[in-house]
């Protein structure tokens, strides 16, 4: 098998092989490499308009820092002013100095800081949710690059809260690294030089003794709540993904009357939940609790230091005072440092699994250079295919064969023979192990994946349905066509009279993978789907094995009518369908027993004869079952209405 090709880790790309990679991990190093690939979100060099609003968003963010340093000033000495000490307002003139007149300049100069933080945040709002919508878009990308081998081993439900939780973490560490931390520290060092050169080295002491006491506290009790935190993420994505496995199968739950199961495995899942959430508030309630009783400490240090001053005279009562105002405006960023450390880990957490996603390989890429398919006539070539999905079982062991430009070409066997997998082959889900593919000497390994299926249209067995309108599914085959052309598609399919007879036409919902449709009409909407299309190459993929006897010869016209002029690829499990197939190719454990026309087939009396006599004779049975209930029923209401009027007159009285 081809080895998955090593990508860059450029964030655009986020390439991926079906291999998990290291995930996103609580220490240190993880954290700044998480931050080091967020910032060309934060920055990003293809929106100049965007770092505008971040350089004036910062701008706002240090006059905000300014001015709240500066707020407790006016406090100070307004209060002096009460206290009648006008020490230190010599500079100021006296209309200004007023005690009145600094309790108005303090409330303003509060309401002006917090006008500019207001405004930082206004400004930085587009740049964060552009950060959040360009991640997101790249994970919904990465989520439709990943193998068909990938979906299959992962759950939608789990899939969509990962992605969900992801991008409100990213949202979380894009707005508060960026807008947050950095002034934060600013705010520390411009109340540092402040008690260092008004108040002298021991305030200093104490307020440093107490911002690292306080760090060193939130970062520890932080790196245990992470833990309880992974256990409420877990117990989430579990109820969640019980919650929409179990509504997306609504009809089997209602078939074995097993709500009540339903119900009860998905309160297993909250009560685990629920534990893990109280878990975690409770020791967010310790954490708050701790940070307060050290902020406390450092606060009581230092409001007894200023107060035997007072006492002494070295300080008026208006330093008492703004000693106790400026380590209360510290308060709000240091408990904000700790908000923004546990919000970026917690933030991390959420992201972990998201980050997981976005560091898996794609199975199948595209070479760096490949062309786009150039499609002449359509003719497919298998030479030599082997496959297996996994190691140690080969689905397909040499598989040669080809399908001429214009002509059917049907594939039958048992189940298990390996039938599928071709067209998820011919569609490049998977890469073959050894041999190759072409389609017009093309090997489709080396051409890009879009334009190899748009060359490709498929009916499948099982069609499912967008949650849309029947419009919006059939023009889901080419999404420019108009609606003229999606009802010439719908007429072809033999289903445009069926749409003109509902309510609503061409806009009647669908419902969930469009369940509100029968078998055979949501197969019409798929044959219309792919009739507008209109590609080279038809797949068949058992289109038709799924139906009764009567909706399956309305599709057949239908399909025959979709195949003309067509290479088409037919994998059939009715072998009535494919009997004026230009070859059939029967396959048994990945190889080809028999090939030939129906008629050859019958005469050699091998495998295809043997299949072909058990569903002739399967048929028959049907057909006689049903007869027998017919006539059973014609004569319930022979006797129920007898053609002699006397005796249909004695049976009524």
């Amino acid at each position: 098998m081809r080895r998955p090709r090593p990508l860059d880790h450029d964030p655009e790309s986020a390439a991926l092989s079906d291999t998990q990679q290291p995930a996103v991990s609580g220490d240190s190093g993880a954290t700044f490499r998480t931050l080091r690939n967020l910032w060309p979100y934060m920055w990003p060099a293809e929106r100049p308009d965007l770092r505008a609003r971040v350089l004036w968003a910062s701008f706002y963010l240090v006059l905000a820092k300014l001015l709240t340093v500066g707020v407790p000033y006016f406090y100070k000495w307004a209060t002096d002013a009460l206290d009648g000490d006008r020490q230190g307002l010599e500079w100021l003139p006296l209309v200004l100095a007023g005690a009145i007149t600094l309790v108005v300049a303090y409330n303003v100069a509060r309401v002006v800081s917090v006008g500019f933080n207001q405004l930082r945040d206004a400004l930085f709002a587009r740049v964060g949710q552009y950060a959040v919508r360009r991640l997101a878009y790249q994970t919904f990308v990465q989520m439709h690059a990943l193998s068909l081998r990938f979906h299959l081993e992962r759950r939608t439900g789990g899939l969509s809260r990962i992605i969900e939780r992801g991008t409100k973490g990213i949202e979380t560490i894009v707005r508060f690294t960026i807008l947050n931390s950095v002034p934060t520290l600013l705010e520390f060092l411009l109340t540092a030089i402040i008690f260092g050169v008004t108040y002298g080295t021991y305030y200093v002491l104490v307020v440093a003794l107490t911002v690292v006491a306080y760090s060193w506290f939130t970062v520890k009790a932080s790196d245990w709540r992470i833990g309880i935190r992974r256990e409420m993420n877990d117990s989430d994505t579990e109820a969640n993904t019980k919650a929409i496995d179990s509504l997306l199968n609504f009809e089997t739950v209602k078939y074995f009357g097993n709500e009540l199961m339903e119900a009860d495995r998905f309160d297993r899942s909250m009560a685990r939940y629920e534990s893990a959430a109280t878990k975690t508030w409770t020791s967010l309630g310790w954490l708050n609790f701790g940070q307060g009783v050290i902020f406390a400490l450092g606060m009581g240090a230092a409001m007894v230091m200023s107060a035997r001053e007072v006492q002494a005279g070295t300080q008026t009562l208006g330093d008492f005072v703004f000693i106790n105002a400026l380590l209360m405006q510290l308060s709000i960023p240091l408990n904000f440092i700790g908000f923004v450390y546990r919000e970026i880990r917690q933030g991390l957490t959420d992201m972990e699994e998201m980050f997981n996603l976005l560091s898996v390989r794609r199975e199948v890429q595209d070479d760096a250079d490949a062309p786009p398919l150039a499609v002449a006539t359509g003719a497919i070539r298998f030479e030599d295919v082997r496959f297996s999905y996994d190691e140690g079982r080969e689905i397909l062991k040499g598989i040669s064969f080809e399908v001429p430009p214009g002509r059917s070409v049907a594939i039958v066997g048992p189940s298990g023979a390996g039938k599928s997998t071709i067209s998820r082959l011919l569609f490049r889900f998977y890469d073959v192990s050894a041999g190759r593919i072409t389609i017009d000497g093309q090997d489709i390994a080396h051409v890009r994946q879009d334009s190899l299926r748009a060359a490709i249209g498929i009916v499948p067995q099982d069609t499912v349905l967008f949650n849309d309108t029947i419009a919006y599914n059939i023009r889901y085959g080419r999404v420019d066509a108009t609606d003229a052309e999606v009802r010439r598609a719908a007429e072809l399919a033999q289903i445009h009279h069926f749409i003109e007879s509902l309510p609503e036409g061409y806009d009647t919902m669908v419902g969930e993978r469009g369940l509100k449709l029968s078998g055979g009409e949501k197969q019409r909407v798929a044959i219309a789907r792919t009739i507008l299309k209109a590609p080279p190459i038809l797949v068949l993929d058992e289109a038709t094995s799924a139906l009764d006897t009567h909706t399956e010869q309305d599709i057949q016209s239908a399909l025959s009518l979709v195949s003309q002029e067509r290479t088409t690829l037919t994998i059939a499990h009715r072998l009535s369908t494919i009997v004026d197939a230009d070859e059939i190719i029967v396959l048994r454990s990945g190889q080809i027993v028999e090939r030939g026309t129906h008629r050859a087939l019958l005469a050699q009396g091998g495998l295809y004869a043997e299949m072909w006599t058990m569903q002739r004779e399967a048929s028959e049975a049907e057909e006689t079952l049903r007869r027998a209930r017919e006539a059973d029923a014609l004569g319930v209401v022979e006797r129920r209405a007898p053609a002699d009027p006397l005796e249909r007159t004695r049976q009524e009285l």
